[in-house]
């Protein structure tokens, strides 16, 4: 009968077949510097023991502990959970496990959450907060471990990231919009002080407002609200400048956008188009329809994890800045003439 023993250790495998914790330790990280015979007797000593061999200790031989960070503006959000079965499926593919972190898209949480992953010694990290202020990057810096974006930007190009081309893809939009004879074109973003909102998004809006010679007017672009109950709030404003027409950057918000116009008398989308841009189930949900910009969230999150692996295997990336095909998806929420 196998001897089992609950919670065995290292120390147990080396007392069983007679042998030093570093030899155990050689053949639970594969050092091929093991006789074959020794290595067949700690194999069957691991296995009778029951022995679960810890990633960190096996860390502390291989320098490796195969486990990845992986730090979420909002785990309630379903963009970002899309964005992680995709790393989680290669992570598993390539052997690592990955430790999921909140911070509520706060940077003081932000630098945090780097710094206690840093002291379980993951291996790299997978980062998909929006915004990248000056601690943060300062943090990334001095982590010491390769850190990809997934579904956001930095400013210069400063980290590998994986994404789609939100510039092309908001001025497309709008130009649909406005093609249409929309003139007041709201454009809802997450936040003014972000890449990803102010150089990326906001270029795209304004590019196709330009082309269409029309004055850029400010007081169109509204950000900060995150929320369901935000962006009700947001909605009357929007109703204020007689706005027709709105792109949001964010599904959960243009739900909350629709349905406060609805509510107030408002056809959708005779009165009103409304185009979001994740394309997650709160877009086919809603009643009419979102019409969205349909990013390949999985893909994202998946590519940006096969990148993490090359790293973190020394590898050089031959792209660093990769940007995935997107679609357009027409639904309820937009005319089709």
């Amino acid at each position: 009968m196998a001897e089992q023993k609950k919670n065995a250790t290292i120390y147990d495998v080396a007392e069983k077949v007679g042998v030093s914790l570093a030899t155990v330790s050689r053949v639970v990280n594969g050092n091929d510097n093991v006789r074959q015979s020794t290595r067949d007797k700690v194999l069957k000593a691991i296995d009778e023991l029951g022995y679960q061999p810890n990633a960190v200790a096996r860390g502390l031989a291989s320098k490796k502990t195969t486990t990845i960070g992986v730090v979420m503006p909002d785990v309630t959000n379903i963009f970002y959970s899309e964005l992680t079965r995709g790393v989680d499926d290669i992570a598993q593919m390539y052997q690592y496990d990955a430790l999921l972190t909140n911070t509520d898209d706060e940077q003081d949480r932000a630098v945090t959450a780097i710094k206690n992953l840093m002291t379980k010694q993951v291996d790299g990290i997978i980062y998909m907060g929006t915004k990248l202020s000056e601690p943060v990057m300062a943090m990334i810096q001095s982590a010491g471990v390769p850190i990809v974006l997934a579904g956001s930007v930095a400013e210069n190009e400063a980290l590998p990231s994986v994404n789609i081309d939100y510039v092309t893809a908001f001025e497309t939009v709008t130009t649909k919009l406005l093609a249409r004879g929309h003139q007041r074109i709201a454009l809802v973003l997450g936040s003014r002080d972000r890449a990803i909102d102010q150089d990326f998004r906001l270029v795209g809006y304004q590019r196709a407002l330009q082309e269409a010679g029309i004055d850029y007017d400010d007081q169109l672009v509204f950000a900060k609200a995150r929320t369901y109950e935000a962006g009700q709030l947001q909605a009357a404003d929007l109703m204020a400048q007689d706005v027709t027409a709105v792109v949001a950057y964010d599904d959960e918000i243009a739900v909350s956008i629709l349905n406060y116009y609805q509510d107030h008398g408002y056809k959708v989308p005779e009165d009103l188009e409304i185009v979001t841009s994740n394309n997650t189930n709160f877009s086919i949900v809603s009643r009419p329809e979102l019409s969205s910009i349909n990013q390949p969230k999985y893909d994202i999150g998946a590519v940006a994890m096969r990148m993490l692996t090359k790293l973190m295997n020394g590898e050089k990336l031959t792209e660093t800045q990769i940007k995935l095909p997107y679609t357009l998806i027409s639904r309820g929420s937009t005319r089709t003439k």
